[in-house]
């Protein structure tokens, strides 16, 4: 029977029935269009984290031996004034080490020590350079909290001896501190990079997957020899007394953790040597896998690093969290600040 047959009382009655059956179906496209969204786009890391309610866990993939660079020349434009306790901090992304070395490092910035921190991929998530400036942003205000100043940062570029080009920031009333960016595209959880940068990252560089990496800012491009010897340039700069960085591949540990944090452990841990840093230096701090350990950061402790990290969400859109209890009920995130994992060369169980 056509509609026009129908009496009039059937025939409003079945215009009703469709039109509510379009509204479901509108509203379930825009359902499914919204997640389809949210996993290309920034919420893919809650995504993850929603069907893993212990929070991410990066995919293990071979690496190839790191080969040492050369030591650097000569004097690198790199070279910063020499502090109280220097240390060196060298991180896969711009929250590795409020997340997984504080308290340590924020003891250390309000007890006077000279840190000098770099940041080894841009942390975009294919997201581009905008993302990847707001999760500087966030870094700096969290720095700005654990030095008990908010002054203006002064924003230098530097060639290196290496040929690369970085980004360094220096607060203009406190020059112990130093954070410097190199701005590599992000290797992803997967370990595979993202579409907008290539899909190579960290992981395919070493393997000799891709003969070069270019800077998310249009920098000159890396390739491994020029990567390795700017981390020793670097390093030679700093002169520092402790490195602190990501778990290296070779490590037992570094199973489930993000690729990136790896590699870059991997990467200071074959270039420190050359610059003369011992062993004993070097302090490589535990990663996701940090979740699986014991509880071991309390009480005002805790609070404190809390607050570090939610200063530093307030930039990144990804894992913004406006109260302390909202950013430790996030899966993952909540149970690497309750812990902090140091490790020493002997400790790391290598292969």
């Amino acid at each position: 029977m056509r509609e026009d047959e129908l009496s009039g009382a059937e025939g409003e009655e079945r215009a009703a029935e469709r039109a509510a059956r379009r509204v479901r179906v509108t509203r379930r496209g825009l359902l499914i269009g919204g997640l389809a969204l949210a996993a290309l786009g920034g919420g893919a890391l809650f995504v993850r984290q929603l069907r893993h309610s212990g929070g991410p866990v990066g995919a293990w993939m071979p690496l190839r031996p790191i080969a040492a660079p050369a030591p650097p020349a000569t004097l690198s434009p790199a070279v910063e004034a020499p502090g109280l306790d220097t240390c060196m901090t060298i991180w896969a992304h711009a929250d590795d080490d409020i997340i997984f070395a504080n308290p340590e490092l924020g003891e250390g910035i309000a007890a006077g020590a000279t840190v000098r921190a770099v940041y080894v991929t841009a942390g975009d998530a294919g997201k581009g350079l905008d993302y990847a400036l707001e999760r500087e942003a966030g870094i700096r205000a969290a720095y700005d909290l654990m030095r008990g100043a908010t002054g203006e940062w002064d924003e230098r570029k530097l060639t290196l001896l290496s040929g690369a080009r970085v980004t360094r920031f220096v607060p203009a009333d406190e020059p112990r501190l130093s954070i410097t960016v190199l701005r590599l595209p992000d290797g992803g959880l997967d370990g595979k990079g993202f579409l907008a940068t290539g899909g190579a990252g960290l992981t395919q560089l070493i393997n000799g997957e891709v003969d070069v990496l270019a800077p998310v800012d249009g920098g000159p491009v890396y390739d491994l020899p020029r990567l390795t010897a700017t981390l020793a340039e670097l390093l030679s700069a700093a002169e520092p007394r402790r490195v602190s960085t990501n778990v290296p591949h070779e490590s037992a540990f570094a199973r489930g953790d993000h690729p990136d944090h790896s590699c870059v452990g991997s990467l200071v841990r074959a270039s420190a040597p050359v610059v003369g840093l011992a062993p004993e230096a070097m302090s490589y701090y535990l990663g996701y896998p940090s979740q699986d350990q014991p509880v071991n950061v309390t009480g005002t402790a805790l609070d404190a690093k809390v607050e570090v990290y939610r200063t530093y969400a307030a930039d990144d859109p990804v894992v913004r969290c406006a109260e302390a209890s909202t950013c430790l009920a996030q899966p993952g995130f909540g149970e690497w600040l309750r812990r902090t994992y140091p490790m020493n060369e002997a400790e790391l169980r290598l292969s």
